[in-house]
């Protein structure tokens, strides 16, 4: 999450020549765990072992190591898309989870990097972490209308680069791209929906958080992160974050300069050395994870199928 960024000032993308890698996983990926290790786990626990494997990793390009490895355990074959923005050299992470022939695409993302401060555990490897939850499920059971990707954006930290060079380099355009940037710890699913299209989904988000027992709270203001590229670009998109409700009007106020008598947690933790595991809530960001993928479901049931043509970029 861009902290006290306006929108306005994030960096053009100069140039974008995208490389593509594609790596399946190898054999010795999808073994079975190492003696001594639990046979299977929780949600939980899955979602909190992610957040510590890449938040522990390193570098931005160890954190990726760890996703790649995460992904290579479940299955998952993905690539490397290389990207240029002026002296800036990135690498976004891309995985097809398959779907329908022909239907829409439906993208799922986060970014991987973090600033130098801390260990960026709730931004961004918590929001990371969510993206392979997510993952994991729509694989099991594959939605009905359209076909999944996710994606890892790198450099958001440096003015949403990564996800500026996903949408310039003329992809397909996305029937709908959710990101996820913060989801650690609250009791409410925040959710950046535009005043004009995606009520589908915040109808289904707000039916799926009633039914997890957290609260919901959407609305257009909402701090800057990778769904912007997507919206400016006239590209479907929306956010999720999972705090405590009494952090949003915090936030907002925050980003809109002003000084609150105490800040919000997420305000005190992100880019700072206090963004370390220990401010995270696996099981609470795992209601976050059923409330989303409840409302995903309802809402791709719900589309025409008739509808579902895959679209071109801008068309």
């Amino acid at each position: 999450m861009r902290q006290l960024a306006p929108a306005l000032a994030v960096l053009l993308v100069a140039a974008c020549a995208p490389t593509t890698q594609a790596t399946r996983p190898t054999a010795a990926a999808v073994v079975a765990p190492a003696a001594g290790a639990p046979s299977a786990s929780t949600p939980a626990t899955q979602w909190l072992g992610d957040v510590r494997a890449i938040s522990d990793a390193g570098a931005n390009a160890q954190r990726r190591a760890a996703i790649t490895q995460r992904m290579d355990a479940m299955g998952i074959t993905w690539r490397k898309e290389a990207f240029v923005d002026g002296k800036r050299q990135g690498e976004n992470l891309i995985a097809d989870l398959g779907g329908p022939d022909g239907a829409p695409l439906l993208l799922i993302g986060a970014h991987s990097d973090r600033v130098e401060l801390g260990k960026g555990a709730t931004d961004n490897a918590s929001g990371s972490a969510t993206v392979l939850a997510l993952a994991q499920r729509l694989r099991a059971q594959p939605l009905q209308h359209h076909r999944v990707a996710i994606a890892f954006w790198d450099l958001e930290e440096a003015g949403l680069l990564g996800s500026k060079a996903y949408v310039a380099a003329g992809k397909t355009k996305p029937a709908l791209y959710v990101n996820f940037d913060v989801f650690g710890w609250g009791d409410t699913l925040w959710m950046m929906a535009p005043a004009q299209g995606q009520q589908a989904l915040v109808d289904n988000s707000r039916t799926a958080t009633g039914a997890v027992g957290i609260g919901f709270s959407p609305g257009e203001q909402y701090p800057p992160t990778d769904h912007l590229p997507f919206i400016r670009a006239g590209w479907p998109a929306v956010s999720y974050s999972l705090v405590g409700a009494d952090e949003i009007k915090l936030v907002l106020e925050a980003y809109a300069g002003k000084k609150p008598a105490a800040p919000a947690k997420v305000m005190a933790v992100i880019h700072s050395d206090k963004d370390t595991i220990d401010q995270v809530d696996a099981s609470a960001a795992v209601r976050g994870v059923d409330a989303v993928e409840k409302a995903l479901r309802g809402w791709d049931a719900a589309a025409p199928a008739a509808a579902t043509g895959m679209s071109a970029n801008g068309q």
